[in-house]
């Protein structure tokens, strides 16, 4: 559509400019022939009226106002002169509206040509959130696979092509995604802005530093999405962002973000009440991957520890007993382990310290396979309260009605 638009203000000028130099020719032919002026007259009308019939339209006004100029075969050669000055002049002012107006439609995003915005996000969570956003009038693609360690990602070369294509770039943030946001400014158009979700959302005093994330190394927590009050404010980054890349699609991504926030408000509420459910000497999570640092701020629980380094290796045997230690002297009900993060030692470390081990929580990895109706951010966080909760001796019968599919509109 833009090639077509592209040629269309040169066709017009063309157009004009040839309406004028007919127009021109046929009033000198008049002029020639004096006895026959009014005959000469009404010829030249007709033809000049003939040849505007096939200008632009945008030029009619231009050329009715030369060809009526033009057809007094009584005009003088200065006058005629004169004439085809403001002639010329009324086709350039209609040039430049023309293509003023051009600009204007190539300037028309995706909802009038049909286009899909290229948008590249990170991990899974944050692109399922974007795409509860966007929906189907985005082309999407996630960088970092389900299931994958993000904190040691490295983007492959290939994804250099992909972020070279993007019309926008969201990412968390917090230092999460170092690799991916160097590649990412190396290859991205000068004119795509690359959003972090992370400091769009909180500020360096609400940064939450943990055994996994030593404030010494500089580098804070970043999961910030497994608290669903921050989850409801990076759908809101994601709507802002993707309404000023493609304004043309502005109500689609409102009501979806509205739709999606509604949802997630519902979740918040429930995994609130539910965490109420627990006993209040129970609300202590000890987790493998220090994941839960912004949940439990938000709702109520204290993380007692993680046993995963903060080099994401395997804890040496001291770690190991100091957390069996730990386990004992809280009398923590349950120790939880993650889908992504695998560790031989957690069952052993359950089984010394009597504790029930469940190894099924999930930060990044949404349940199920692309396309069943939980492979969602919130399928994630409901998975993860109905291994968490009842597990700490609560119930999540406030979670039970919540949908977990996607919600965005199908058009």
């Amino acid at each position: 559509m833009h090639q077509r638009q592209s040629r269309l203000v040169p066709s017009r000028l063309a157009a004009a400019l040839t309406t004028l130099l007919l127009v021109s020719m046929l009033a000198a032919c008049g002029s020639t022939t004096a006895t026959n002026s009014s005959s000469s007259t009404a010829q030249a009308a007709t033809g000049a009226t003939m040849i505007a019939a096939t200008a632009a339209p945008t030029m009619s006004t231009a050329t009715t106002a030369a060809t009526m100029m033009a057809v007094d075969t009584t005009t003088s050669g200065a006058t005629m002169a004169a004439t085809m000055s403001a002639a010329t002049s009324a086709a350039t002012m209609m040039a430049a509206t023309d293509t003023a107006t051009s600009g204007a439609m190539m300037a028309a995003t995706s909802a009038s040509t049909g286009k899909k915005i290229k948008v590249v996000t990170t991990v899974a969570p944050l692109t399922n959130i974007v795409r509860n956003v966007g929906g189907d009038r985005i082309d999407l693609h996630g960088i970092i696979p389900d299931g994958t360690d993000s904190h040691t990602f490295e983007p492959a070369p290939s994804d250099a092509q992909v972020l070279a294509a993007a019309d926008l770039i969201l990412v968390n943030g917090l230092h999460l995604e170092s690799p991916t946001e160097k590649m990412a400014n190396a290859n991205k158009q000068p004119n795509v802005e690359m959003v972090r979700f992370g400091d769009n959302t909180i500020t360096q005093n609400d940064w939450i530093f943990d055994f996994s994330f030593p404030k010494d190394k500089g580098d804070p927590n970043p999961h910030l999405w497994m608290n669903v009050q921050y989850a409801m404010h990076y759908a809101e980054v994601a709507r802002d962002a993707l309404i000023k890349t493609d304004p043309a699609n502005k109500d689609y991504y409102t009501q979806n973000a509205t739709t999606f926030l509604a949802k997630l408000k519902q979740l918040d509420d429930g995994i609130a009440t539910s965490v109420q459910t627990i006993p209040a000497g129970q609300r202590k999570l000890v987790t493998y991957h220090d994941s839960w640092a912004y949940f439990a701020r938000r709702y109520g629980m204290t993380v007692i520890g993680a046993i995963q380094p903060s080099d994401f290796a395997e804890p040496s045997p001291k770690d190991v007993a100091s957390m069996v230690d730990q386990l004992k002297a809280e009398h923590v009900p349950a120790l939880f382990g993650s889908e992504v993060f695998p560790s031989k030692v957690l069952d052993e470390i359950g089984k010394e310290a009597g504790v029930k081990y469940i190894d099924t929580l999930r930060d990044d990895d949404p349940p199920g396979k692309a396309g069943d109706p939980n492979h969602t951010y919130i399928g994630m966080i409901l998975s993860d309260m109905q291994a968490m909760i009842p597990a700490l001796g609560g119930n999540i019968d406030a979670l039970k009605s919540l949908d977990p599919a996607d919600s965005y509109a199908k058009n």
